[in-house]
């Protein structure tokens, strides 16, 4: 017990300093000072904070189960959370809305909800929003709460993890209040600092609704992840793997993290307990033999999960059509995850085609013993488990063994070249440009004066670009996925007095503002590429399964201009920088 408890409290303190708990900052940090002058005040932090533990915790121990027990949709929640955030975020702007949401509680002596010392109905609200990064603690504690296995020990976990998160919160949350204190414009203009923390409440609870926090997040370096794979197990060493053990699943004790090669880990259990597949019809590992399956098990909001989607997609786009099959076992983090249409839009926004089937019973993440978001479990085509990966990372060894795998099961195959650089080293988190993706769905970096929406457009490049961003020059067809270049045709344009000739037409163009020592393209269809940079220009002949091309590479990082022309046809997907 006591030792759950400490690595409960350790990975709740390194979340709370992670990337994913920015968004919330501001909100804690001017909730702190509301009202500086009030003796009440000096209490609100800690009342921000237990509520906020307290919340959490009952949410994400109970909360499914209470949901489903009233049948009441997964995610109401959290849009209670919401609703009751934005709420406060009004009151703190407009008094006469203030007083309409003390009415209810006006008959209780002295305890009126006020959203000057209400922190307490705050930090309730938060922690019902508050969705932290996965990580190894988390997964034991929400895979428990689900499934209803509830005890002692999963409870002090829960409560441990909590207070771990909310270490960090709570000093911002004093230092708030201290600066308030502290300063005499703080106590002069409470107006305008409730004005203000009223404004963020409001911002916070829009981001919330359009999900801009995971896309901060996706954006963000993950500063905390060396800290946080101190909590996963190491490369060699066995598998931190839990649930029941059968005569089907006891193999995969076998495997080791991080492994280079190929190991027997035991018969796939069988997929079950599947609720839905929003995108394909069902499948069975019985029905896919004869054909490599990467069975990869992953929640849509869970930051660690979407920063390894990519991967995935790559690996399905490239290896498709010489025998692999990948699976997304959707099994929820979160009550929310669970609704059906919130993991469609999910599947829509990271742009996946391969089949996903959602797990809401966590029947074959128990099946497969899984702790994890993500995991990757690689089966060849007998129906062996021969590969597993928990956590991000490994992406370039697990598509080395993906190739030996098909390789065996179709001797001869023709396979496309490797996806992952398994050769360069991972340069430091925020050395270089980070990763652009062209689709719609996942468009980040534009610089273009030119609006970015599905369908045909023309494109001109800015007069002025920012750094590490790109923009598009022509014609291209823009949709979800991907962008394609497409035949540029002007109209016939005459001068004053001379008869009217075609103009020449636009290049379908891509200007990359970039650092970086090495670009790379994950790029389709058939044409070619003309690359012109730091080292000249130079033509890429383009063709069959989309694919990673190369198209800088050098032995020091620099910055630079990159102008890429793409012939009619030619299919862009993303851009990496290494």
């Amino acid at each position: 017990m006591g030792e759950n408890i400490l690595i409960g409290f350790l990975g709740g303190l390194i979340t709370g300093i992670s990337p994913c708990i920015l968004p919330v900052l501001p909100v804690i940090f001017f909730s702190g000072g509301l009202d500086s002058a009030r003796q009440a005040s000096r209490w609100r932090p800690y009342q921000v904070i237990a509520g906020l533990v307290l919340s959490f915790s009952v949410v994400t121990l109970l909360g499914s189960l209470a949901l489903s027990a009233l049948g009441l949709p997964q995610d109401v929640l959290r849009w209670a959370g919401i609703v009751i955030l934005a709420a406060v975020g009004v009151g703190l702007m407009v008094p006469r809305v203030e007083e309409w949401l003390e009415k209810p509680f006006s008959w209780i002596p002295q305890r009126q909800v006020d959203a000057r010392r209400g922190g307490f109905g705050l930090g309730l609200a938060l922690g019902a929003v508050f969705v932290p990064c996965a990580g190894p603690v988390l997964a034991a504690i929400t895979v428990s709460g689900a499934t209803g296995r509830i005890g002692p020990e999963t409870a002090a976990l829960t409560l441990a993890f909590a207070v771990g998160v909310s270490v960090p919160l709570l000093v911002f949350a004093l230092a708030g209040r201290r600066l308030a204190e502290r300063l005499k414009s703080f106590r002069r203009r409470q107006r305008g600092i409730r004005i203000t923390a009223g404004a963020l409440m409001l911002a916070l609870a829009a981001g919330l609704i359009l999900d801009v926090p995971a896309a901060l997040q996706r954006l963000i370096p993950d500063y905390t992840a060396s800290l946080q794979d101190s909590l996963r197990p190491s490369a060699g060493t066995p598998l931190d793997l839990g649930g029941l053990v059968t005569d089907e699943n006891r193999g995969l004790g076998a495997c080791t993290q991080g492994s280079t090669a190929l190991q027997d880990c035991g018969p796939a259990p069988e997929l079950r307990g599947l609720t839905a597949w929003p995108n394909s019809t069902p499948l069975s590992l019985e029905g896919l033999r004869g054909r490599v399956v990467l069975i990869d098990f992953w929640a849509y909001s869970c930051i660690n999960c979407q920063r390894s989607l990519p991967h995935i997609v790559r690996l399905q786009e490239a290896y498709r059509d010489a025998g692999l099959t990948v699976i997304g076992i959707h099994t929820p983090e979160y009550a929310f995850e669970r609704e059906q249409r919130n993991v469609e839009d999910g599947i829509r926004q990271h742009g996946i085609t391969y089949p996903v089937a959602m797990d809401n019973s966590y029947a074959t993440w128990t099946a497969y013993r899984n702790r994890f978001w993500p995991a990757q479990y690689l089966i060849d085509a007998n129906g062996t488990v021969r590969h597993i990966q928990q956590g991000e990372g490994g992406y370039a060894d697990t598509e080395k063994l993906v190739r030996e795998l098909l390789a065996q099961a179709r001797p001869g195959v023709a396979l496309p070249a490797p996806v992952e650089d398994a050769t360069a080293a991972a340069p430091p988190a925020g050395s270089t440009t980070p990763e652009t993706f062209l689709g719609v769905a996942k468009q980040n970096n534009y610089s273009g004066p030119e609006p970015y929406r599905s369908g045909p457009g023309r494109f001109t490049y800015p007069g002025q670009q920012r750094a590490d961003s790109f923009a598009l020059s022509g014609s291209w067809q823009l949709e979800s996925q991907r962008i394609v270049a497409l035949q540029d045709a002007h109209d016939a344009v005459a001068s004053p007095g001379a008869a009217a000739s075609p103009a020449a037409p636009v290049p379908s163009g891509v200007r990359l503002s970039f650092h970086a020592r090495q670009v790379q393209a994950v790029v389709g269809g058939t044409g070619t590429l003309t690359v012109r940079g730091p080292d000249g220009e130079r033509t890429l002949d383009v063709g069959g399964t989309p694919r990673s091309y190369v198209l800088l590479d050098g032995e020091a990082q620099r910055e630079g201009t990159l102008e890429v022309e793409a012939s009619a046809g030619v299919e862009l997907y993303s851009l990496t920088f290494g």
